[in-house]
């Protein structure tokens, strides 16, 4: 059951003049910034009075769904009944949980809304404890029934491939009363993510540091993202790490703490539902073998070659003695080049032309309905992310910087957008979350159409070589790196899974470790570095979600290549099967989604393919250096 719990040319060239005054504004105070480049919420409530009386509705709704319990049996008509209910519920869910969840997000030191994201969270884990009976009863009937009521009712045939997924996962299932006792672990099971949240975020006070010339900058994750891909003088970038590593590094014992609370609960919750391992647990879900992700893993260890090569090309074009992983962010050339946020929604709009007009109509529609939060204000979280709201529409949350890779990360974002845009349009509520093994599909394959638009529009050399630059450090942020997060984040779980101690220290060998043998001699690196793992908020709030940028990576590789080669025939029928599995939602199993599209991840060549296309491009990187003077 799904229900919510707690990503033309001439038209860009005659624009790039008219957007001087859409540059990073200087304030942090969220009132200054322009309305246009902040979230209107009213598209979901007008206001907290209509918030509440979503919140009553659901409640509402809640229990009338409790009635319903012993009903499923009895008939079509009834489990009809049940799963249009559900669909009535978590559509609400969608925007009750929104709404103030997006507000917090904007600010996380508005207490009274994170109170209001508490009922919420509160009145979810109560529901989870009120549905603990339906997938139970639901696995009571015999399949073969269930089965052929679906033939005879046609209203059924939407909830076809969730009722099978259910039947799949049936000896995972508990009975009743172990389903309802582990839903009363709910919000307790929340805990680390939320008090992660709120040190990293809300708690966290980044100091100033005094650069060179004379200049002081506050650290936080905007501004020293910003200082280590524009600050030249290598003192300077050192300097920003230490102060910047150093937050996290003053409180590693609790960060460590809360990441043992997530290890533990996880080994339990796969204990309890009958899984050998964690591993085993968080990949069920979307019936991917755990051999994909060993093999990932298995795969990139033996192909950093290419990952070590970079490394030391950019150590000699930097002209570096020694090479550090804060060097791998400033450009090897030198470009005063910016990317103001009206002219970036121009390119992104324009990169995808090839996706035809249909995509492209509604990513416009989506761009100008007041759902994206661009710039960085106080209080405000970091990163960036998209989250969908059903029957509204998914809102984006940027910090942007006017930088290339804040370019980047708006097309990436604007990516998962379209794709539960696509995806919202073409299916059943039931069907139309997508799940996160092709999540980053979308996101990566918009990456890589900027891209090749970029290239297309300069024969500049030096250009040129900063976006194969931007390609190869796509590579290794989210391929390389996100693999090597997966090896920590594996490692760390079978750790608690033996019983073993979880410490700061413990955790912190394994990262410093794992540095050392992905780059080995190429890099050099800082002790400091091994306080990394507590600043990777996808360790707390998402396990086993890290190598999906990587198995997704490797299949938007392949996905593009397919729409972007060989005769126009095939061009145009890759392309088709790209839109239709943007469009398939969670209609079937994410691997054969894949395949339909084109891709076998059961395949070593797929991932190997990536490995070689860093070699190839790292090549071409050294050949276009030799050019520029």
């Amino acid at each position: 059951m799904r229900t919510l719990t707690v990503s033309s040319l001439s038209v860009f060239l005659a624009a790039v003049g008219l957007h001087a005054e859409a540059a990073q504004p200087a304030s942090r105070n969220r009132s200054e910034i322009p309305a246009q480049y902040r979230w209107d919420f009213t598209a979901i409530y007008p206001g907290w009075d209509a918030w509440e009386v979503g919140m009553k509705d659901l409640e509402a709704r809640m229990e009338a769904f409790a009635k319903l319990k012993g009903s499923l049996a009895q008939g079509p008509a009834q489990l009809l009944a049940a799963y249009r209910a559900l669909d009535e519920i978590g559509i609400l869910q969608y925007k009750v949980f929104r709404y103030p969840q997006l507000q917090r997000d904007t600010d996380t030191r508005m207490q009274d809304v994170a109170g209001k994201f508490q009922r919420v969270t509160a009145l979810f884990a109560r529901f989870g404890t009120i549905t603990a009976w339906f997938t139970p009863e639901l696995l009571q009937i015999p399949q073969t029934t269930v089965e052929q009521w679906i033939r005879e009712t046609p209203e059924l045939a939407p909830y076809r491939f969730p009722i099978r997924e259910d039947f799949r996962k049936h000896k995972h299932v508990l009975d009743e009363r172990g389903e309802k006792l582990l839903s009363y672990a709910t919000r307790s099971n929340q805990s680390p993510r939320s008090i992660y949240t709120e040190l990293s975020t809300s708690d966290v006070k980044f100091p100033a540091v005094k650069l060179g010339d004379g200049t002081e900058v506050v650290v936080s994750p905007a501004n020293y993202a910003r200082l280590l891909r524009t600050r030249y003088e290598q003192a300077d970038r050192a300097k920003a790490f230490e102060a910047h590593i150093g937050t996290y590094a003053a409180t590693a014992n609790t960060y460590a703490a809360i990441y043992d609370g997530v290890l533990q609960r996880g080994w339990f919750m796969a204990q309890a539902r009958n899984f050998a391992s964690t591993m085993d647990a968080g990949l069920e879900d979307s019936a991917v073998p755990p051999e994909v992700l060993t093999t990932l893993i298995e795969t990139v260890r033996n192909g950093v070659a290419p990952l070590r090569r970079y490394a030391e090309l950019r150590r000699k074009l930097l002209g570096l003695k020694e090479y550090h992983l804060y060097d791998a962010f400033i450009p090897v050339f030198r470009s005063d080049k910016t990317y103001d946020f009206d002219m970036s929604k121009d390119l992104v709009l324009a990169s995808v032309a090839p996706l035809g007009a249909e995509y492209v109509g509604k990513y416009r529609k989506w761009m100008q309905g007041g759902k994206l939060d661009v710039y960085e204000n106080d209080g405000k979280r970091s990163g960036a992310y998209s989250a969908d709201v059903y029957g509204v529409g998914p809102y984006v949350l940027m910090n942007y910087n006017d930088t290339m890779d804040a370019l980047f990360t708006f097309a990436h974002e604007a990516g998962h957008a379209m794709h539960s845009v696509l995806s919202s349009d073409e299916q059943p509520f039931v069907t139309s979350q997508y799940t996160i093994f092709v999540a980053e599909v979308a996101s990566t394959t918009n990456e890589r159409f900027l891209l090749e638009h970029l290239l297309a529009g300069t024969t500049d050399p030096r250009e040129r070589f900063l976006l194969l630059q931007h390609a190869v450090d796509e590579i290794v942020g989210t391929f390389y790196t996100q693999v090597l997060f997966a090896d920590f984040e594996l490692q760390a779980h079978r750790l608690a899974e033996k019983g073993q101690p979880i410490t700061s220290d413990v955790l912190s060998g394994i990262y410093l470790q794992l540095l050392r043998e992905y780059y080995g001699e190429s890099v050099t690196v800082d002790e400091s570095y091994k306080y990394t793992w507590a600043r990777i908020p996808h360790f707390y709030n998402s396990p086993y979600y890290v190598y999906q940028y990587a198995t997704c990576f490797a299949s938007s590789a392949k996905l593009f290549k397919d729409m972007t080669t060989g005769e126009a025939p095939a061009r145009r029928a890759a392309t088709e099967r790209y839109l239709t599995l943007l469009k398939s939602g969670g209609n079937d199993q994410p691997m054969k989604q894949l395949q339909k599209a084109g891709v076998d991840l059961t395949q070593r060549a797929t991932v190997q393919a990536v490995i070689d296309q860093m070699g190839e491009l790292v090549s071409r990187m050294e050949a276009e250096s030799a050019k520029i003077r």
